[in-house]
């Protein structure tokens, strides 16, 4: 084995140490990570929330066990491919052993760490942003044609993983229209390819067409609700704190795309990376769907930094750029990540206030960074539903309704009763199962939003109760309701099916 393989190994197992020693035992499970576990029991070729690839992940996790040990595995697993990714593209540059360790601790050191704690989406689009870029540069370098349907099925699985991948795609292109590079246009292999990949998404495109295209109503509400407060400035200071600590090899692979003959033939990347700015800024996109675009810079920065760092007084600042990373890592390992309780955070707000990190996509500052608030109180709440529902005599005929897909993914993964919980909320629409004829309810409802359940519902049924709360004060979810209404008066299954016939028509518009 091979020194350079050595040091990789080395920086892949401190990866995935990293990721599972920066999330404190205190804390559940985060919001999201709990609806797409619930996909595994769902299969299908598309989602309201997401593309269908989280959920064959999720199923591979549900035949493993489904433990946290493999939820965490995952996203850590992607983290260590993109850093595999970003290491070959160095020696595809031709970077020395210096280069390699540069953008390796580049890579490790990073806010990837913090994208790389959740089993989202989120993890294997960047992996698959690097993974193109890597393609793209391999091509370019060999000319070879089987590296535009390797491109392919690279850009496939990633737009089946999360449509964000579109982005580089409309960013890249008029870079390479505006280049020398542009000749690849009279490929006949690269429509092969673009064919190839047209049939590898088709199954995602049809499942959106005969479902009327949830993901324009979905895009629609995210604009209307969350990228409303998204403000551009702020956008462009959080690109430079993603890799803070790799600023100035970022600054040096764009100055070499401009200037370093090496390089003259990926000139393009300097315009794909202004293009695919500007794009994400026009749509007010979240800062952080842009965090796939840097990798492939920091390899970039790394081979240009190994050359002109090899002799004259100028190799005394090889050192300097890998302390640069680890010295930026020490305040980012005490700020951002569930490392330690919410105790401390509630503590210390100005900090986190300073740092933005308190700002929540409602546009305003609260305790916690919205992340960890949404990774307390899921224990708590399926413990106590599953108390109530063990209490209830015919529990076949009970249905628990939540407000949300949190409350009701937390509930079925934690249970231990057996419960599927279902809401109107997200993908939890179309997962009732209404052949059962339901005759109690148990209920789940935002604090904000449960003052009139009891005199509501209360009367449709001949028994009814607040049963309990939520009280982790730290929790997003705090004082979350739990109302349990015994032997209905009426057809719970008609209402039920009134409501889900009012949602899909509100998504089809």
């Amino acid at each position: 084995m091979t020194k350079k393989t050595l040091i990789l190994i080395g920086f892949i197992l401190l990866k995935f140490v990293l990721q599972y020693v920066l999330i404190s035992p205190e804390y559940d499970l985060q919001r999201d990570e709990y609806l797409h576990l619930d996909q595994a029991h769902h299969l299908a070729w598309g989602y309201l929330s997401v593309p269908p690839v989280t959920s064959w992940i999720s199923y591979i996790i549900f035949s493993l066990g489904n433990g946290v040990f493999w939820v965490r595995f995952f996203p850590a697993l992607f983290g260590a491919l993109t850093l595999l990714i970003v290491w070959k593209t160095i020696e595809t540059l031709k970077g020395n052993l210096y280069a390699l360790i540069l953008g390796a601790t580049c890579i490790v050191f990073s806010s990837l760490l913090r994208i790389n704690m959740l089993y989202q989406p989120n993890s294997l689009d960047v992996l698959c942003w690097t993974g193109f870029y890597y393609v793209i540069i391999q091509y370019f370098s060999s000319q070879k044609p089987k590296w535009l349907f390797i491109g392919a099925i690279v850009f496939a699985l990633g737009f089946l993983n999360k449509y964000n991948i579109l982005f580089l795609f409309i960013g890249l292109l008029p870079a390479l229209l505006l280049s020398s590079q542009r000749k690849v246009f009279v490929e006949k292999k690269l429509y092969l390819a673009l064919i190839t990949g047209l049939l590898l998404i088709l199954p995602n495109i049809l499942w959106q067409y005969n479902n009327h295209f949830p993901i324009v109503h979905h895009m629609k509400e995210l604009s209307a609700i969350q990228l409303v407060n998204v403000d551009r400035t702020g956008f462009l200071k959080e690109q430079v704190l993603f890799f803070i600590g790799s600023f100035f090899v970022i600054i040096a692979a764009l100055y070499a795309l401009l200037f370093y003959k090496p390089f003259a033939r990926f000139k393009f990347f300097f315009a794909s990376l202004i293009f695919t700015l500007v794009i994400f800024m026009y749509f007010k996109a979240k800062a952080y769907y842009a965090i796939g675009l840097y990798p492939v810079y920091i390899a970039f920065g790394a081979v240009f930094l190994s050359q002109i760092l090899q002799t004259g007084w100028k190799r005394y600042l090889k050192p300097v750029f890998i302390i640069i990373p680890l010295l930026f890592f020490i305040p980012m390992y005490n700020l951002s990540f569930p490392n330690k309780s919410p105790e401390y955070f509630i503590k210390n707000p100005e900090k986190y206030k300073k740092l933005g990190m308190l700002r929540w996509e409602d546009g305003k500052d609260h305790d916690l960074p919205q992340d960890f608030a949404d990774m307390l109180g899921w224990k708590e709440l399926a413990r106590k539903t599953d108390s109530l529902y063990a209490l209830i005599p015919n529990k076949k005929e009970t249905i628990v309704l939540c407000d949300n897909y949190g409350q009701a993914g937390a509930i079925n993964y934690y249970t231990k009763k057996g419960i599927k919980a279902v809401s109107f909320n997200a993908d939890y629409v179309n997962w009732f199962d209404l052949d059962i004829q339901y005759k109690n309810l148990i209920r789940i409802k935002n604090h904000e939003e449960n003052s009139t359940e009891f005199q509501e519902t209360g009367p449709f049924f001949q028994s009814s109760a607040i049963a309990g709360e939520i009280t982790d004060k730290y929790a997003r979810e705090y004082k979350t309701t739990i109302f349990v209404f015994t032997n209905a008066k009426i057809n719970i299954n008609k209402r039920i099916e009134a409501e889900i016939k009012q949602e899909k028509n509100y998504i089809k518009e």
